[in-house]
């Protein structure tokens, strides 16, 4: 990952970023250890068996966290903040599913250094997961 150097300035409508990663165990259940979330859907396979997916689910704001690296790799150096996020969870992700983070600038407010990105998550069939629209708020060079 690279965060290289981009001003305020130098964004354009159309700008974009890109993320991939394939969720394992680890990543679960350091999720729910930093989070708090041991759900069982989550955490426990035996009681997921149970559910309508049958199987294990990754939290919904696992899948959703990749949508701030990648909005990191987007803002680059120096940096920003989010200042609002809307999501909408659309499909369950599974324990080996591939997702792929994308931001995309859909909106420059020059006056105040902000940028709107409409956000989304894939996984490896191309289908939506996660997707949304956010407010950033770029620094100052």
């Amino acid at each position: 990952m690279s965060y290289g150097e981009k001003a305020f300035e130098a964004f354009r409508v159309g700008d974009s970023a890109t993320f991939a990663k394939t969720i394992g165990e680890a990543d679960v259940l350091l999720f729910a250890a930093v989070s708090g979330d041991n759900y069982p859907l989550h955490v426990d396979a035996e009681y997921a068996k149970t559910t309508r997916f049958g199987q294990r689910a990754v939290h919904g704001m696992l899948s959703a966290s990749l949508i701030s690296t990648v909005v990191g790799l987007l803002l680059r150096k120096p940096g920003g903040i989010y200042v609002e996020q809307v999501l909408r969870f659309r499909r369950p992700v599974f324990l080996g599913d591939t997702l792929t983070a994308t931001a995309e600038v859909f909106e420059l407010i020059p006056e105040t250094r902000r940028l709107r990105v409409h956000v989304g998550v894939t996984n490896q069939h191309g289908k939506v997961v996660v997707e949304g629209d956010g407010l950033l708020q770029k620094d100052e060079s």
